[in-house]
């Protein structure tokens, strides 16, 4: 298998939501709050995409994954509930799904490995990103991938637990 991260088209928005709205199924079935209230939607992807943050995991030519990847773009993240390790520049992502038939083969680790590939290929060493307290895969993907808990920010009304990585430049290859 030959899987790829680009930047996504609007061609591709109709895909991605399909994927999209599988996770949001998925967080409901798992008991979760996260997305339930109308977002993501569409026009959230068209928005990613109109500020070159849209981006899928392909296998092959097929797309089984999509995340928002974004550099120094999220204004909630200074009213953090807690600390951030670094006041560097970051990469933040959000909504990061897998294609239903994909799940189980490690994707999203893979996923959020090229976000960590791009954070790099930008001189970029801070990775943060949040998820909804009841959603427990995320949480377990990122002490995994060797992120730490930095406290609460708040989207939409609700408070999200705050993870950061600090990728050392010695690791790199």
């Amino acid at each position: 298998m030959t899987y790829h991260f680009r930047k996504a088209t609007t061609s591709e928005i109709p895909h991605i939501w399909i994927i999209l709205q599988q996770a949001i199924a998925r967080r409901k079935v798992d008991g979760s709050n996260q997305w339930q209230d109308g977002y993501p939607n569409p026009d959230v992807i068209q928005n990613d995409i109109d500020r070159n943050a849209g981006f899928v995991l392909t296998e092959d030519d097929t797309i089984i994954g999509y995340s928002a990847v974004l550099i120094n773009d999220e204004p909630e993240y200074q009213k953090i509930e807690g600390s951030w390790l670094t006041d560097d520049d970051f990469v933040v992502f959000h909504r990061v799904a897998i294609s239903e038939k994909h799940l189980g083969k490690g994707l999203a680790k893979k996923l959020m490995n090229f976000i960590e590939e791009f954070a790099i290929s930008n001189n970029i060493y801070s990775l943060k990103a949040d998820t909804n307290f009841d959603n427990f895969a995320m949480m377990a993907i990122f002490e995994k991938m060797g992120y730490t808990y930095r406290g609460e920010v708040h989207f939409r009304g609700s408070a999200r637990k705050a993870y950061e990585k600090v990728i050392s430049k010695n690791e790199l290859g």
